[in-house]
């Protein structure tokens, strides 16, 4: 009876530990995707006088700076901090808002846009990485996937509706919506600084009990080597195959159902929608987790995104719309699964340094699926060309199952 209180009192210590780690994270998370230039930057810079064609160039430099600056930027974050590396990344990112908002010169937009790029690098990685690392620090661990659900609902649903209200601000100024989405993520760097402790690679929250320390990898190179189980690394692959999927299609549905006879209105509501579907689907993935596993969620949300494609193909708007509502937020469970196992198999001395060169390898995928699915759809149309994509997701479910079958566990 005495050993039952005593679990009890212990699993209530250790989920009072998740929530306070929890709760300031919730807050970063709203404030720092409260961007409201989201939905209409590409009408900020046609309001500029750039063409397409800049327009293009300016976000394929994003990406590209933003995935090669992935690794040194994760290298930066262990050595001085993860905290520090997120407040760097933030505060760089309203700098860039705020000059773009006063700029109208070409140049110093690609030069705004190389270190917005950076600012996301410094970033990415860091987040998670603090976030795990806090949890181990409260030996709560168990709780990542839930809180880490929560915290990318709460991201893409704000992210939903700072587009909406994005909109609305514009009638007003540029200015307003550029210097509202810099202010908040200045007022979530405020709350970092307030709420969550730093926490360094040197720390090794997770190897200071045990027999860890003859492990300890001097390099993030060494860590790699170490945990780069084959399983690992399929599952590092694979993950990028099906963001190098989902982001391009997100994206170019707005095209695709223009084109299949959708107004204007009607595609704005159905993006919003989509990001409230995938907000709210990863309240699912801890239930996921327990019931399947993402050995099985990993194929499945894979076909999903083929079916998705697929009925896009069909080249009919009301087949695509229902489609797109329905099967966009599968793999928005799938990656919160997936980052807690990347979170899992990797040490804390070099976590956001690995976690930054996983990033990198979907970055470059991401890239790369922009400039195949943009090519076919302006060879075959956009429905072909969304139906013709579909090979991207059935290949890396194809590659899966050898770690579907063996039964192999990446970390």
């Amino acid at each position: 009876m005495t050993g039952t209180t005593e679990a009890l009192g212990k699993s209530a210590a250790v989920d009072d530990g998740a929530r306070g780690v929890a709760r300031p994270f919730y807050v970063y998370a709203v404030l720092s995707h409260s961007l409201f230039q989201r939905g209409v930057f590409v009408l900020f810079l046609l309001d500029r006088g750039f063409s397409a064609g800049q327009l293009a160039l300016l976000q394929t430099l994003l990406y590209l700076v933003s995935g090669v600056a992935e690794l040194p930027t994760g290298v930066i974050a262990d050595r001085i901090g993860r905290r520090a590396g997120i407040v760097i990344g933030q505060v760089l990112t309203a700098g860039c808002l705020l000059g773009q908002m006063a700029s109208s010169s070409y140049w110093v937009f690609l030069a705004l846009f190389i270190g917005q790029g950076m600012g996301m690098a410094c970033v990415s990685g860091s987040d998670t990485a603090l976030l795990y690392d806090l949890l181990v620090r409260r030996g709560a661990t168990a709780g990542y996937v839930k809180i880490r659900s929560r915290f990318t609902m709460l991201g893409t649903v704000t992210s939903g509706v700072a587009i909406v209200l994005g909109g609305q601000m514009q009638r007003f100024s540029w200015g307003l919506v550029y210097a509202g989405s810099a202010a908040c993520l200045v007022l979530a760097v405020m709350v970092l600084r307030a709420r969550v402790p730093e926490i360094r690679g040197a720390d090794a929250v997770d190897e200071q009990d045990g027999g860890g320390a003859g492990h300890r990898d001097a390099t993030a190179w060494r860590a790699m080597l170490r945990v780069a189980t084959p399983a690992l690394v399929t599952l590092v692959v694979v993950s990028g195959l099906m963001h190098a999927t989902l982001t391009p299609y997100i994206i170019f549905t707005q095209k695709t159902l223009s084109d299949q006879g959708a107004g204007a209105a009607l595609v704005s509501v159905v993006i919003a929608a989509g990001f409230f579907v995938g907000g709210l689907a990863p309240l699912l993935s801890d239930r996921a987790n327990r019931r399947v596993g993402y050995r099985v969620v990993v194929p499945v949300s894979l076909l999903a995104l083929a079916a998705a494609l697929g009925l896009s193909g069909l080249g009919r708007v009301w087949v695509t719309l229902a489609a797109f509502l329905v099967l966009v937020g599968i793999p928005e469970i799938t990656a919160v699964l997936v980052d807690n196992v990347f979170n899992e198999a990797v040490p804390s001395r070099h976590r956001a340094s690995l976690l930054s060169m996983i990033s990198f390898v979907e970055s470059a995928l991401i890239g790369t699926g922009y400039l195949i699915l943009g090519v076919l759809m302006d060879g075959w149309g956009s429905s072909v060309g969304m139906a013709a994509y579909a090979a991207v997701p059935l290949l890396a479910c194809f590659l899966w199952l050898p770690v579907l079958f063996r039964g192999a566990r990446a970390s």
